[in-house]
């Protein structure tokens, strides 16, 4: 949803629209039920719809050392059946009638989804509630479901160079923390996974009082209100383990990755930097790189012209950095080269803008275009069910609140140059970085 609004006309609208809309982006309805399950409402009535998501606060860097890949094998398990519900038939049901689901597992969060008809949210409701605190999948069913997520992660992963190199430059980038490990799982453990595993794993999080609901589209609030009562209030709260997670020591030495593939046909270096999240590290330098990652990945921005306009090095070139995350983040860079140009040459290349960077910071106009492009970003975000449910849902499940959302617009205003450069220099240190090569076999 990163995009800059490329006629000046549609620029000056919409960073007028953004002015109007800072007090309230989504103007959400919440509240707490009885016990402690929080609930998200994001009314939206042009349309009978509702997508309806449950967020729990668990994600594969809760797992326990040894077990990678449980979190997301009990997402799948979650679809086995309960007492009322049959293996199989969750999906089926929402189908039926006329609606859609899913479910999804990060390192700081499991979700699951439906999206369907505002009279079926009942429905959807009742049996979410169900495998909250009925899930009893059969061993049957379980060890075909364990190798249904070893298929997964063969043709996502295994059978994928970049998704490879991309799992060893995180495991070089965390020398402690459990973001080094890959959300699937690594392929050994997931082998010796078992139901028991996923179980203990259930009822140790899967608990109202570790979950958000999260609805939005054409329903009320009272409506709302009632039918979260009827069915996850009765659901009784338990204790929950404190979400301790090792945390990255200090980190001293830069750390180079050289990977060859002989399915590689273009290319690539990546470098990730350890980066503060909105809640973890030196937290005052979030929004600033935002806006940063904004600028440095703008269509006319700094990557583009030096990497890849006229003899640039590079054919691609992007950053990327996200602020909402539980724990410390990464701000990275990723590019390729040009037929017959060399990694060397992109490297270089961006390290020239890197110096620069850290030299002289960025522009008043390189500000008030980034400023623009995301503040449109966040206008678009209203027009989208799942996207404005999806922001609250990983915004809660990673220590911000609805206020935090909610102010995001004024605190990208506030964001001021000096700010950036600050946090441009606290993150863009080569002891705290990973460079990655990713090549051909036979540049090996």
């Amino acid at each position: 949803m990163r995009k800059l609004i490329a006629a000046l006309s549609a620029v000056f609208c919409l960073a007028g629209m953004a002015a109007d809309s800072r007090a309230q982006i989504f103007n959400p309805t919440q509240f707490m039920l009885g016990n402690g399950m929080q609930v998200v409402l994001i009314e939206d009535h042009r349309a009978p719809v509702v997508h309806h998501m449950v967020w729990y606060r668990v994600g594969a860097a809760d797992e326990q050392p040894g077990v990678s890949g449980v979190a997301h094998y009990l997402e799948h398990l979650m679809f086995k059946g309960t007492p009322n519900v049959l293996p199989g038939d969750f999906s089926k049901i929402v189908a039926r009638e006329g609606g859609r689901d899913n479910a999804f597992t990060s390192s700081d969060y499991t979700g699951y989804f439906q999206t369907i008809a505002r009279d079926r949210l009942e429905l959807v409701m009742s049996m979410e509630a169900d495998r909250m605190s009925e899930l009893d999948p059969k061993a049957s069913d379980a060890k075909p479901e364990l190798q249904v997520v070893m298929e997964e992660r063969l043709s996502r992963t295994d059978n994928s160079p970049g998704a490879l190199f991309g799992e060893q430059l995180d495991a070089a980038q965390y020398l402690s923390h459990p973001y080094g490990r890959p959300v699937i799982g690594w392929p050994a453990e997931i082998q010796r996974l078992t139901l028991n595993d996923a179980m203990t794993f259930y009822r140790s999080h899967y608990a109202p009082n570790n979950a958000i609901l999260v609805v939005a589209g054409d329903v009320r609030p009272g409506e709302l209100r009632a039918l979260a009562e009827k069915y996850y209030g009765l659901i009784p709260m338990r204790p929950i383990p404190p979400r301790f997670r090792p945390q990255e020591p200090n980190q001293l030495a830069a750390r180079r990755l050289s990977m060859s593939d002989a399915r590689v046909v273009q290319p690539s270096m990546r470098r990730s930097y350890l980066a503060p999240s909105r809640t973890a590290g030196e937290k005052q330098h979030a929004v600033p790189l935002a806006v940063l990652s904004e600028i440095l990945n703008a269509p006319t921005g700094r990557l583009h012209k030096s990497l890849v306009q006229g003899d640039g090095p590079a054919v691609s070139a992007s950053a990327w950095y996200s602020s909402m995350s539980l724990d410390q983040s990464t701000f990275g860079f990723s590019a390729s080269p040009k037929n017959g140009r060399k990694l060397e040459e992109v490297e270089a290349a961006l390290d020239k803008v890197i110096a620069d960077l850290l030299a002289n910071g960025v522009t008043d106009e390189e500000m008030r275009l980034a400023r623009t492009g995301m503040q449109a970003e966040t206008i678009y975000a209203r027009d989208s069910l799942s996207g404005a449910a999806r922001i609250f849902g990983v915004a809660l499940t990673t220590g911000l609140t609805v206020e935090d959302v909610e102010a995001w617009p004024k605190l990208v205003d506030a964001v001021t140059r000096e700010q950036v450069l600050a946090a441009a220099r606290h993150v863009f240190d080569l002891r705290r970085s990973v460079t990655g090569y990713l090549l051909p076999k036979d540049q090996s």
